[in-house]
C-alpha cells in the first residue's frame, strides 16, 4: 500500500466516528469499518491488534470535542465583578449544559465514551483524556463548596446529569416534568449537589 500508515490509521478512525454517529455502538465492527473505509477487513490490526483499541481510538475523539465544547463554555462565562463562588457557579451551569447538549446531540459517542472496558483499558490514553475533564469539574465543585470532598461531590453530580442525559435520551424526563427543556432539571440537580445558587 502507497498510503502512509498514518494517513490509513486516521482514514480508520474518521470512518468509525461516522459510524457511531449514524448507526450507533453496535455496528462499530472491525469488517464494517474496513469495508467503509475501502481496505481488506484484515487492515485495520496493522494499526488497531484488537477491536478495543479501535474502539479506544474512536472514544478519544469524542472526548476531545467534548472537552473543547466545555472550553468553549467555560469561556463564555464573564466573571468580572463576580464573586468568586457566583463565578463557579456560573461556569458549572454552563459546563452542565455543554454535556448535556453533546450527550443528546451524539448518543452512539456517548454510549461508547462510557462503556467500562474501554476506560477500564486505558488503551491509547483514553482516561489521559477523560480524566482532566473530571478534574475541570472537580476544581468548580470546590470553589463552590470547599467544605465538601470535592472529587466525592462532583463524582455524584456528574452521575446526575448522566442520569439527565440517558432519561431524556428516552423521553422519559420530558414525560415526568411536562416539559420540551431540560434547563430546569439541570438548575435542580446543581441546586441538590451545591446547594442555592450564591448571588453574584
Amino acid at each position: 500500500m502507497t498510503e502512509p500508515p498514518t494517513g490509513l490509521r486516521d482514514r480508520l478512525v474518521d470512518v468509525g466516528v461516522e459510524l457511531v454517529a449514524a448507526e450507533g455502538v453496535q455496528a462499530l465492527t472491525l469488517r464494517e469499518i474496513a469495508r467503509r473505509a475501502g481496505v481488506s477487513h484484515g487492515a485495520p490490526r496493522r494499526h488497531f491488534p484488537t477491536h478495543l483499541e479501535l474502539l479506544s481510538a474512536i472514544a478519544r475523539r469524542g472526548f476531545a470535542e467534548l472537552a473543547d465544547r466545555a472550553r468553549t463554555a467555560l469561556g463564555q462565562v464573564d466573571g468580572t465583578g463576580k464573586e468568586p463562588v457566583a463565578a463557579a457557579w456560573a461556569q458549572l451551569t454552563e459546563l452542565g449544559r455543554a454535556y448535556l447538549e453533546f450527550a443528546l446531540g451524539n448518543p452512539g459517542m456517548y454510549e461508547l465514551m462510557f462503556r467500562h472496558d474501554l476506560l477500564e483499558s486505558g488503551h491509547l490514553g483514553l482516561r489521559d483524556t477523560s480524566l482532566p475533564l473530571f478534574g475541570v469539574l472537580v476544581d468548580l465543585v470546590g470553589r463552590v463548596r470547599p467544605e465538601a470532598h470535592a472529587p466525592t461531590v462532583a463524582g455524584a453530580l456528574w452521575a446526575n446529569l448522566h442520569g439527565v442525559a440517558q432519561l431524556w435520551s428516552w423521553g422519559s424526563l420530558q414525560l415526568a416534568t411536562e416539559s420540551q427543556d431540560f434547563t430546569p432539571v439541570l438548575r435542580a440537580a446543581l441546586d441538590a449537589h451545591l446547594g442555592p445558587e450564591t448571588p453574584a
